[in-house]
């Protein structure tokens, strides 16, 4: 257990810190709807939530986790949606001290619940998640079906990534589209 690394709030100063490790230890091709970008961050430090937390050994930030009260259209369930640490800072229990003082910040503003994602081949991060009290709720398969006027591309390489600031446009209209809530797919 590293006991000397500090977890602060996460502040302007730590943006550009927290930007590079991301896209250091983030693999966006793993699911086409992740996407990493400046607005991703810029959208979780602006937010009230309490939620967004880095790891720092001296002044360089070694983790971060960001988390939100915005998931899907409920208001009572949080969103802990991104976790990092550096690839010489893991085993450290670094990451369940993030997961644990973000899971803190979004009880106290009020989550009854909250939920993550993993990735079904990251069992480090599933791992960490069961060790924080999380538990499995839901299975989700990823069906594709390629155009079939388009020349057939090897499965193996993947989806190309979303572009930055897409997850979050959608999330907004999905937001503001309140009388279409009842016909919105599941």
């Amino acid at each position: 257990m590293d006991s000397v690394t500090a977890i602060v709030p996460m502040g302007l100063g730590h943006l550009r810190q927290v930007l590079d490790l991301g896209h250091e230890v983030f693999d966006v091709t793993a699911k086409p709807y992740t996407s990493w970008s400046l607005t991703s961050v810029a959208e979780h430090l602006d937010s009230p939530d309490g939620a967004c937390w880095v790891a720092l050994d001296s002044d360089r930030v070694v983790g971060f986790v960001l988390g939100s009260m915005e998931f899907e259209l409920r208001d009572d369930w949080a969103y802990l949606e991104w976790i990092a640490v550096a690839p010489d800072m893991q085993g450290r229990g670094i990451a369940k001290r993030l997961v644990d003082i973000c899971s803190d910040a979004l009880f106290a503003r009020g989550a009854l619940r909250i939920v993550t994602d993993v990735e079904g081949r990251n069992t480090a991060s599933a791992t960490l998640m069961k060790r924080s009290g999380f538990t499995a709720a839901a299975s989700v398969t990823l069906f594709v079906r390629p155009n079939p006027a388009e020349p057939e591309t090897d499965p193996e390489v993947g989806l190309p990534p979303i572009a930055p600031g897409t997850k979050r446009a959608l999330i907004r209209r999905g937001r503001l589209a309140g009388d279409n809530r009842a016909n919105r797919p599941r």
